[in-house]
């Protein structure tokens, strides 16, 4: 076969669904920056389990010098240029909550997100997401570790 007869490669249902989870983990921590709580910055570690992308929990742990503050608004610029539309952020004490409706790549998904603040070094988000009729849960935990090594 040469160039020109090779086969047309379509992405596949799960690559469709782990494309929309990576979307919906950079959804997690977005919120507008008058509406979100303020993070030390420093070197902080991500805990991260996602349900529904396959048959087993996915879960996935990273650690880096981050402002998560500074991250989360340049995330919801990077989002809001690829189409996706978030609501007012509704803060009751230490819970913040919002949704985020995307459609990128001929995909459409929808997602409602809960914050709980643990002081300016901790939170959790969980993620309940739907993208083209597959749903998806998502509990990423947040921890500040101290300050980024020099």
């Amino acid at each position: 076969m040469n160039r020109s007869q090779s086969p047309v490669v379509r992405p596949t249902r799960h690559r469709a669904v782990t494309v929309v989870a990576a979307l919906a983990a950079c959804i997690a921590t977005v919120a507008s920056a008058a509406d979100w709580p303020k993070f030390k910055p420093g070197q902080w570690q991500f805990d991260r389990s996602i349900e529904g992308t396959s048959p087993q929990p996915q879960k996935l742990s990273k650690v880096e010098c981050v402002d998560p503050t500074e991250k989360n608004r340049q995330q919801r610029a990077m989002l809001t240029q690829a189409g996706c539309q978030f609501t007012p952020v509704v803060e009751k004490g230490s819970t913040y909550t919002y949704s985020a409706t995307c459609k990128v790549g001929g995909m459409s998904s929808t997602s409602r997100s809960t914050l709980v603040v643990d002081g300016n070094e901790a939170y959790t988000v969980t993620i309940d997401s739907e993208t083209d009729g597959v749903k998806t849960h998502e509990v990423l935990t947040a921890r500040r570790l101290g300050d980024c090594p020099k």
